[in-house]
């Protein structure tokens, strides 16, 4: 198996740098690019889903990114050990009907020594918000270098 840099253990700045992969891989909304960061037995909890492997993760982000629309996404380093991170997060995004929401949460990851996520428990809460209260305005994609992040936005 290709090791997936930074690997264990990470340090302060490899978990940063790993966090920072994430996010960019979720703003790309490409599943199948997505899922390649996971294990192929990754196992995760989303909320109250519980998802295993590459497959099912690939059909998860597909209907979560058909429903989620205009998916913006800052992850920011909480704590980590040595094959472990916990991040908190904010996205946001609008449904069909044009109702905006920013989701707040937690993600606890546990890699294996390839760098590959084994494990992503992730808690979260929907937050309806008005179109005027968007703080994402950045063009769909990867958050440009220098955007504030969660501390610098108050979230």
């Amino acid at each position: 198996m290709t090791d997936h840099p930074p690997v264990p253990p990470f340090t302060r700045e490899t978990a940063i740098q790993k966090i920072r992969m994430a996010e960019d891989g979720w703003n790309s909304r490409d599943p199948h690019k997505v899922s390649l960061a996971y294990s192929e037995d990754s196992r995760w909890r989303n909320r109250s889903e519980f998802v295993t492997g590459r497959e099912e993760i690939v059909e998860f982000l597909s209907r979560k990114w058909e429903r989620e629309l205009e998916y913006r996404l800052i992850k920011e380093l909480w704590a980590f050990g040595d094959d472990r991170i916990a991040v908190r997060f904010a996205y946001e995004s609008r449904d069909t009907d044009g109702n905006w929401f920013r989701s707040y949460g937690n993600e606890n990851w546990e890699f294996n020594p390839d760098g590959l996520m084994a494990v992503r428990h992730a808690s979260i809460n929907d937050v309806p918000i008005a179109e005027s209260d968007r703080k994402y305005h950045w063009p769909l994609g990867r958050r440009p270098d220098g955007h504030p992040g969660l501390s610098e936005l108050g979230l």
